[in-house]
């Protein structure tokens, strides 16, 4: 079934181990380093723990088919370099410089505790192989969708089929006038930017596999000859599904994130506080006592690879781009009502429009009105009404 596949992905997501590199530039989505079995693993950075410990890394055991990294500097990486070029346009070229094809290692781990009972939680490890689009490039504007296309390998040696599911999107204004922030509690709002952090700034707003809302920031990219990097300040965010699946002890990561140009690659860093939100407020505020439960830092690699197959996400990509535009028209015209936009918490609310981009994928022929309105109806499903409860909306 179409849903299995999503959720199968989803899985291999949440449950993978890290991804690794061997001497001859091959890698795969092996939970060992360096060819090592799992009790000569090394777990480094923060605590020291032991293979029996509970601190070690969250993960499964799948493997990933063999990639080659792509060992040159990237095209792109080449462009941002060029001098002469004005101080838009650079910063235009370095976010240009994150479309491609990537492996993937996302690895997250707590760092400092606040609390008098804290205890240290398993760090988070995972792979994946992934293509970052160009969905929008306008001289102020550009949006990049990543696609997820993913195989991996049995005990015995055998492929499974890939799996192809859509995952996030990111959003690039220069100079925005507003920006969406999320405000606690499934609820987001669109908030006016001055003109004094207008100037020269660009906003990065992340929308979730479903193109509703997760988080924006404003910031300026720096550049220093062969560095270049945007880092957003302190915004509040909602648990990703790593943390809300295992987790209901906080409500909020609030940090900042950064994003940085390599040579073969780009790396997306996070600094995040763990948060508690004060639940006898009618609007979500930080619990004044103790809000803060741990510090948590986040490192995820995208590293270039070559001969890798993404023809099924190129297809993908191309085939449902008319119903996906019309959801995200449809999630633009809730945000600019001048009121806060409130979700449901409902599990699951995204497998409804993966299922019918499936069925366009798959050559379904369904005219553009009725795309449309379908988009329009599935998105109204997501929100909550005026009169909201925390038990709505979840967190």
């Amino acid at each position: 079934m179409l849903t299995l596949n999503h959720l199968a992905i989803i899985v291999v997501l949440g449950l993978s181990a890290c991804t690794t590199v061997d001497k001859s530039n091959a890698v795969s989505g092996n939970s060992n380093q360096q060819g090592l079995d799992a009790s000569e693993r090394q777990y480094t950075f923060a605590w020291n723990f032991s293979e029996r410990s509970n601190l070690k890394p969250r993960g499964g055991t799948s493997k990933g088919v063999p990639v080659t990294l792509d060992t040159k500097p990237s095209p792109e990486w080449l462009k941002l370099q060029e001098v002469g070029i004005s101080e838009l346009e650079r910063d235009r070229r370095a976010i240009l410089a994150m479309v491609g094809e990537y492996k993937v290692s996302f690895d997250f781990i707590e760092v400092a505790g606040f609390t008098d009972d804290y205890q240290p939680q398993a760090p988070y490890q995972s792979w994946a192989t992934e293509k970052v689009y160009v969905l929008e490039n306008k001289p102020d504007f550009i949006s990049l969708q990543h696609i997820l296309v993913m195989q991996t390998i049995n005990k015995d040696g055998t492929k499974n089929k890939p799996m192809l599911t859509k995952h996030w999107r990111q959003d690039w204004q220069y100079q925005p006038k507003q920006v969406l922030m999320y405000k606690g509690y499934k609820t987001w709002e669109v908030e006016a930017v001055s003109p004094s952090q207008q100037k020269k700034s660009w906003s990065q707003t992340v929308y979730q596999v479903d193109d509703s809302p997760r988080y924006g920031g404003v910031a300026s990219w720096q550049h220093l000859g062969n560095y270049s990097s945007w880092n957003s300040p302190d915004t509040w965010r909602p648990l990703p599904r790593r943390e809300y699946s295992v987790r209901k002890d906080y409500q909020l990561l609030l940090g900042e994130n950064s994003h940085i140009i390599l040579p073969m690659g780009w790396v997306h860093e996070q600094r995040n506080n763990k948060v508690v939100l004060d639940n006898n407020k009618k609007q979500a505020k930080v619990d004044v006592v103790n809000p803060v439960i741990a510090r948590e830092f986040g490192y995820n690699r995208y590293e270039r690879i070559k001969g890798y197959d993404f023809s099924l996400g190129d297809v993908y990509f191309e085939n449902t781009e008319p119903f996906w535009r019309e959801v995200r028209k449809q999630w633009a015209q809730q945000s600019q009502l001048n009121k806060p936009m409130h979700l449901h918490a409902t599990p699951g609310l995204f497998l409804p429009l993966f299922n019918y981009a499936d069925e366009i994928n798959a050559g379904k022929r369904i005219q553009q009105s009725d795309i449309a309105s379908y988009a329009k109806k599935a998105v109204n499903n997501y929100l909550v009404n005026d009169h909201v409860s925390k038990s709505d909306v979840g967190y």
